[in-house]
């Protein structure tokens, strides 16, 4: 069945550029989707010139405005009518695209995507799910970034979602659900943490082992750890920037230390060998768990291989009927 996939291709710190390039490279892999590509159609038709494509399974939306990484998202969805972020989320809502795609401005992607697609039934607020890579495996950190002040139905309803997003997406048949804390007791945290870990405590749907410190998450005892979206983009990025260091910093010992030209070689297919393991780009993007459609927000500095994977996740979220899941899951009340 042929799906509809819809990239904003002015988002992003590379755009229109490797966004472009990505998108059609995943239309070159894939022949279950056709590509809508949004956004400014001259400079579009620029980077479509020299790329290969089937035609037929393209089209271009043209927008004469782009919401900047530094925008307020509240204040540019308002004063830019035209702009390819507002204009994805519309071709979601009006049916003619089923997945949606954007580098750019996070809130307001996420902004838009509430406001045309709104929640699914019985979903108070979407989530961010993002699927770190870990030294044992991947787990997804929910939420982060959607939703800075959550109150504790929030978090479990996260809970549920995330749960299936590692079911699902990732292949764990039983994920292990933790809540993110200063200490493994549950009397430990702030006032949202302890409430949650109340209403986690008796949830049936789940795995729930309780909380786990931020140091454990890549000891591989979770599958699935819970926080506020504050917390979580703070732990997201920090993240990020630790395994890029670490990276880096290794590289330029092993520059120094290692003279012979053989084990030179040897040494950076190692390196690129564990970049890969711990590499945004390899896992595309991350979805809104909970909006009514499949929306997958990007990495500001995305390049064409991270675009590419995220056409690759949004259809697997197509092909997973993972939304159908959510709300039958969400519309069961927790005691039951």
């Amino acid at each position: 069945m042929m799906r509809r996939v819809a990239v904003d291709a002015m988002g992003g710190d590379r755009a229109p550029g490797e966004i472009v390039r990505g998108a059609v490279e995943a239309l070159q892999d894939r022949d279950d989707f056709s590509l809508v590509l949004v956004g400014d159609e001259t400079a579009i038709a620029g980077q479509l010139e020299s790329l290969d494509f089937d035609s037929d399974r393209m089209k271009v939306v043209h927008t004469s405005q782009v919401i900047e990484m530094a925008e307020s998202p509240v204040d540019a969805l308002r004063q830019k009518k035209d702009s390819s972020i507002l204009r994805v989320a519309k071709l979601a809502s009006s049916g003619e695209a089923e997945a949606i795609i954007s580098a750019g401005n996070t809130g307001a992607f996420a902004a838009a995507c509430q406001l045309k697609l709104r929640t699914l039934p019985g979903v108070v607020r979407a989530g961010i799910g993002v699927a770190i890579p870990s030294f044992h495996g991947p787990f997804v950190l929910c939420d982060c970034g959607a939703n800075i002040q959550p109150k504790p139905g929030h978090l479990h309803q996260y809970a549920v979602m995330a749960n299936l997003y590692a079911q699902k997406l990732l292949g764990i048949e039983s994920p292990r659900v933790a809540l993110l804390s200063i200490g493994e007791e549950s009397e430990k945290g702030t006032a949202l943490v302890k409430k949650t870990h109340e209403l986690l405590r008796g949830e049936e749907r789940i795995n729930f082992i309780g909380n786990v410190e931020g140091r454990e998450l890549f000891e591989g005892v979770c599958d699935v750890a819970l926080c506020d979206g504050f917390v979580g983009n703070l732990m997201l990025k920090f993240v990020e920037g630790v395994a890029e260091g670490f990276i880096q910093t290794l590289s330029r010992e092993f520059e120094r230390e290692i003279t012979d030209e053989a084990t030179q070689r040897v040494a950076r297919t190692a390196l690129e060998r564990v970049w890969a393991q711990h590499d945004y780009s390899e896992y595309g993007g991350a979805p809104l768990l909970g909006v009514d459609g499949i929306s997958i927000i990007c990495h500001g500095r995305s390049d064409s291989r991270a675009i590419r994977s995220a056409v690759g996740v949004a259809c697997r979220f197509l092909s997973s009927d993972y939304n159908r899941a959510v709300t039958e899951q969400i519309s069961t009340p927790a005691e039951e």
